[in-house]
């Protein structure tokens, strides 16, 4: 008898075959869109928020995003003549910028791999706003490489980091990564990145039922009070590799009723629109308001609770397709017209279309369609646009 629990595991090839067709007036000279950062699309969402994945390669093999036998040694990988260079990257960016974004996070695969990252760091740094103020400019990498890495990213203009961590016992975190990587060395990798001034340092952990759990209280009894925050993220169905199951997720509720059983928490006020993290502060001693020395948590409902309605992020693969969501199926092919004949107006243009034709609320939609709804497309991997 089959297993009930087997999946199908689809090759990501499957999955980035073709493009989507750009909007018939993205290139009309007749129907051009005023880059004036008033950009909104279909649900009146606003353009802020730009994720870039450089490598679609990672050094670990964590099975709800790179499950070891569908990356094996015999994947192939895009050539990397197929990847945006540097300079693509940051002509594509200002064109961004031109629509209103204000946020830049470098992402993978892991985004350390690409060699001479800092080098796209410093062209980023050096772009500004429409107000002209500096990007924010963020970065999410596992940290197995940021002992060797954090300096030189920080003197290239990077403000931030984000590492994802989702045990500190060694022997789930070994388990959870499928290389035999130890805990031991991202913890270095933070405390360089903290010695480098990258921060405030978050914290991202992916918590999976019956799987790692049992680590939520130690994670947050050793980021307390350390000016890092510590954010969980529901183990979610991307891709269609990871084979996703609504009973290994654990909801962010329940998260909170665990940590608020040993360590109270204060709601707080998100800081900015579009924000995903729920926060919570740990309270002072008389459990009633937040103590900022001790810092603060964030939850990630990407499962359980949709924030849709103010999304204001896109995505932007490492070979130059766009992605409205990150449950999307296709990308538009924004490389073709960067090597192409089109002018910045064109890019402009083109970028302006598509996002006002972006009508995107997968999470609203899986909610309507009941819990227990997993992939029904075959959707783009996490690897491949970033998280």
């Amino acid at each position: 008898m089959s297993d009930p629990h087997t999946h199908r595991v689809i090759p990501l090839q499957d999955l980035r075959p073709s493009a989507l067709t750009l909007p018939d007036a993205a290139l009309r000279d007749d129907l051009r869109i005023s880059a004036n950062g008033l950009l909104a699309d279909q649900r009146g969402r606003p353009l802020r928020d730009l994720r870039i994945s450089v490598t679609d390669r990672c050094n670990f093999r964590c099975n709800y995003c790179m499950p070891k036998e569908i990356f094996d040694k015999d994947y192939a990988y895009l050539p990397h003549s197929a990847l945006l260079s540097f300079e693509e990257i940051t002509r594509l960016t200002r064109q961004f910028i031109a629509h209103g974004v204000q946020k830049i996070r470098l992402t993978g695969g892991e985004p350390l791999l690409r060699k001479h990252l800092e080098r796209l760091v410093e062209q980023l740094a050096a772009l500004r706003t429409l107000d002209g103020k500096p990007l924010d400019l963020t970065l999410t990498t596992n940290g197995s490489l940021l002992t060797r890495k954090a300096q030189a990213l920080k003197d290239a203009g990077l403000q931030r980091i984000t590492v994802s961590l989702d045990a500190l016992d060694n022997a789930v975190f070994r388990r959870m990564n499928d290389v035999d990587f130890p805990v031991a060395d991202v913890l270095a990798g933070i405390e360089a990145a903290r010695a480098a001034g990258l921060g405030p340092i978050k914290i991202n952990m992916v918590v999976k039922r019956g799987t790692n759990e049992q680590q939520i209280l130690p994670m947050a009894r050793y980021f307390r009070g350390s000016g890092m925050v510590l954010r969980f993220i529901e183990y979610m169905d991307v891709g269609a590799t990871n084979g996703w199951r609504m009973d290994e997720v654990l909801p962010s509720a329940d998260v909170i009723r665990l940590l608020q059983s040993e360590l109270p928490l204060v709601a707080l006020e998100p800081t900015q629109p579009g924000e995903t993290a729920q926060r919570w502060g740990y309270a002072d001693a008389q459990g009633r308001r937040h103590d900022p020395s001790l810092g603060e948590i964030g939850v990630i409902s990407s499962v359980t609770q949709a924030f849709c309605s103010d999304c204001n992020r896109a995505r932007l693969s490492t070979e130059g397709q766009l992605y409205l969501c990150l449950f999307a199926e296709k990308g538009y092919d924004l490389r073709h017209l960067l090597r192409g004949e089109a002018s910045d107006a064109d890019l402009i243009n083109a970028i302006g279309h598509i996002w006002q034709g972006r009508r995107d609320n997968y999470s609203q939609q899986r909610q309507l369609m009941g819990p227990d709804t997993g992939p029904a497309v075959k959707r783009v991997e996490m690897s491949y646009i970033g998280g």
